[in-house]
């Protein structure tokens, strides 16, 4: 997609679209009831006087994700101006305005429109954290993950904005870095949104690796890969005890950023789990749903687009991400119940289920981190259904070991405007993880299962400041938004590099 600035009037812009936002500045009247006050954010009086009589009928009240088509809009020279609904004007922010143009893509696409104008409103968002908002929601509303139907028309194929404007006021070259910004990040979630959207039998751990290793070349990271050999040479325990019941060898994937003038004392290190596809092994899954869990790796691709996304951003810190790839299969060869495992660190993790295999992989990915010499860990995984159960489909669950790293990552999260929820790390849970044959067990009571998996991660992050991500509810949309399509999210990216840019201040 095509990305544009341009300094003239709204009203004036030739396009098959100009897209405008409409905010409530409802007021409580004596009665303490809303009555909504809906208001073009549009400095442009002709945009403002070509949606006068919608606006006035009713029709049109700025709720969120409203939306309102009007044809031959009479005094500009669009085409077509779409209104969108953004809500309450005090609520407003960048958040909510990456939305409304991912909505305004997918109802725009839906219409067989090629390209549009997105007039910047005018409600106290900065210009420039406005301008990357717009991009990055118009990049992730036109993603489409049905790209493998054979029976789509030309049209369906074709359904896809090609070209988006923002209209800004004064200098557009003042701006032209936001946007470069916004597209690279929106590029880079959409990468790891396609990763994740692949089914197993075209996303294997080699093929990861081939991916990721490409994806590195294009944008100049060093990448290794390595397979089941160095797996066992580093006596990579836990994850070869997942990896071993598969027919699919595994991948240990690191891509190294090693910028020069980075400070010497801050290495981040970016963990993701990579199963490709998840039966739970022995201790196998229901079937209904199990299809879903080719998303298994939906860390690893995260990891992976946080990687592409700083290649091109080039802040001044260090960072690696390890990517442990494989398959939990059940087989002859699978780990059973009751084995015991050596993870890399030495400990000893007595095998309680082997659907609980994610935290076994992460667990050595933690170790060899460190081994390289990271400072700050940040792990992100679909590792329980507990957190599900928890927070449903809305928040991420974060666990932090080092509050001021949280407060680190808390900042970045609320730039990015990703949801995510702080839960515990209290020594009390620590009791679960004891066995009676080893050093810990790796499935405990299912009562606070998230946090059970979080503190089973903690014993392998050891000292080292750590962040623990359970994205296992927000890593896959279960349905149509009016702002991203159903399927994979990228969830956590776009924090992720803000936190990483967060370092070199």
């Amino acid at each position: 997609m095509n990305t544009n600035l341009s300094s003239s009037a709204p009203s004036q812009l030739e396009t098959d679209c100009l897209v405008a936002v409409v905010l409530d500045r409802c007021e409580k009247d004596q009665s303490e009831k809303d009555k909504p006050a809906p208001s073009i954010e549009c400095a442009d009086s002709a945009v403002r006087e070509a949606a006068r009589e919608v606006i006035s009928s009713g029709e049109v009240t700025g709720k969120t994700f409203e939306t309102t088509l009007l044809h031959r809009p009479t005094g500009l020279q669009a085409k077509r101006l779409l209104l969108v609904g953004g809500g309450k004007a005090k609520n407003f922010s960048a958040a909510e305005l990456r939305k409304l143009a991912g909505a305004a893509v997918r109802t725009l696409k839906g219409k067989n429109i090629r390209s549009f104008a997105f007039a910047l409103p005018q409600n106290g968002v900065a210009a420039p954290d406005a301008v990357r908002a717009i991009i990055e929601g118009a990049f992730v509303g036109n993603f489409d993950p049905g790209y493998y139907k054979s029976d789509r028309n030309d049209k369906d194929k074709d359904q896809k904005i090609d070209a988006v404007t923002i209209v800004v006021p004064g200098d557009p070259k003042t701006l032209e870095g936001a946007m470069h910004a916004g597209r690279i990040v929106a590029e880079s979630q959409n990468f790891a949104r396609d990763l994740t959207n692949e089914p197993s039998n075209r996303m294997t751990p080699t093929i990861m690796a081939e991916r990721a290793q490409k994806m590195a070349s294009d944008v100049g990271l060093k990448c290794e890969v390595h397979g089941a050999d160095k797996i066992r040479q580093l006596k990579m325990g836990a994850f070869w005890g997942v990896a071993q019941g598969s027919e699919e060898p595994p991948a240990l994937i690191v891509l190294r950023y090693e910028p020069q003038g980075a400070a010497k004392n801050v290495h981040l290190g970016l963990v993701g789990k990579g199963v490709t596809f998840d039966t739970g092994g022995i201790s196998i899954k229901p079937a209904d749903g199990m299809e879903k869990m080719k998303y298994d790796m939906a860390g690893a691709a995260t990891m992976i687009g946080v990687m592409r996304a700083i290649a091109l951003l080039k802040p001044k810190v260090k960072v690696t991400a390890i990517i442990c790839a494989t398959e939990n299969m059940p087989s002859g060869k699978a780990q059973k119940p009751g084995d015991v495992q050596i993870a890399m660190s030495g400990k000893s993790i007595e095998i309680i289920n082997t659907d609980a295999e994610g935290r076994l992989i992460l667990a050595d990915g933690l170790c060899y981190a460190r081994q390289l010499g990271c400072t700050h860990l940040v792990d992100a995984a679909t590792l329980t259904g507990a957190v599900v159960v928890a927070l449903g489909y809305v928040n991420t669950g974060i666990f932090a070991s080092d509050d001021q790293m949280y407060d680190r990552f808390a900042n970045a999260n609320q730039q990015a405007g990703e949801k995510m929820w702080r839960l515990p790390l209290d020594d009390e849970y620590k009791e679960t993880l004891k066995s009676n044959i080893a050093d810990m067990v790796n499935a405990g009571s299912r009562y606070g299962g998230a946090i059970f998996a979080a503190m089973f991660l903690k014993e392998f992050a050891e000292d080292t400041p750590w962040i623990h991500l359970d994205i296992a509810g927000t890593a896959w949309m279960e349905e149509n938004k009016p702002w991203i399509a159903k399927g994979p999210s990228g969830i956590a990216l776009r924090s992720l590099v803000e936190f990483v840019k967060g370092w070199e201040q």
